[in-house]
């Protein structure tokens, strides 16, 4: 892969992730800081943003989501066969919020 491809193709994700982010926080702003792992402050950023400043910023080079599993120390455990789909789910749910939980005392 080419560094000009790679770029557009970063472009693209970021963009892509900003608008869905936008609609999450429009539909439930709750619920899509807990799912995105961002503050306040960031959701009001992010919904008040303008099509063409999210253009903007999508294009910096940089991918702008980040994994968050690399945080929780059970994930080998949650994604290990023979695992019941819904308390997998609800036990992943419970480690994000307390991570969102912990990293907003820490701000």
């Amino acid at each position: 892969m080419d560094a000009g491809n790679a770029s557009k193709e970063i472009a693209d994700l970021n963009l892509t992730y900003m608008l869905l982010a936008q609609k999450l926080l429009r539909q439930d702003r709750a619920a899509a800081m807990l799912r995105l792992g961002i503050s306040g402050e960031m959701a009001e950023m992010l919904t008040g943003m303008s099509l063409a400043e999210l253009v903007k910023l999508a294009t910096s080079n940089f991918v702008l989501c980040a994994f968050r599993l690399d945080e929780l120390p059970g994930v080998r455990s949650m994604i290990q066969p023979g695992r019941e789909s819904a308390l997998q789910q609800a036990h992943l749910s419970i480690l994000l919020a307390g991570a969102h939980q912990a990293a907003n005392a820490a701000r």
